[in-house]
């Protein structure tokens, strides 16, 4: 081979050598492209789950409280219900004593 033909597969060879590098850069570039999308949908993912526990804690806080209301509200009831029963059967005992019917 002569010079001419020498440095015409010496540029050949260093020609495919430079587009392979480039064609592995590229993979390499869009590989971490595409980690640093799903490391950045993980953490939008993470914050989403977070906000979404947040908020729920605060609607159980919230269910807390009013069956907290509720108890108390069905405590007064039945503390007035026995009242009541207290009065009936208080004038019960005053209708008997009077004579009268006791049912």
């Amino acid at each position: 081979m002569d010079a001419a033909t020498l440095g015409a597969v010496g540029t050949i060879v260093v020609g495919l050598a430079a587009a392979a590098a480039a064609l592995i850069g590229q993979r390499s570039n869009a590989r971490a492209t595409h980690q640093g999308a799903v490391m950045t949908g993980y953490g939008g993912l993470v914050n989403e789950l977070q906000e979404e526990r947040a908020t729920l804690r605060q609607e159980l806080t919230a269910a807390y409280a009013e069956l907290a209301g509720e108890r108390a509200d069905k405590a007064q009831l039945q503390a007035q219900i026995a009242q009541l029963q207290a009065a009936i059967a208080d004038r019960d005992r005053q209708i008997a004593a009077l004579g009268g019917p006791t049912s």
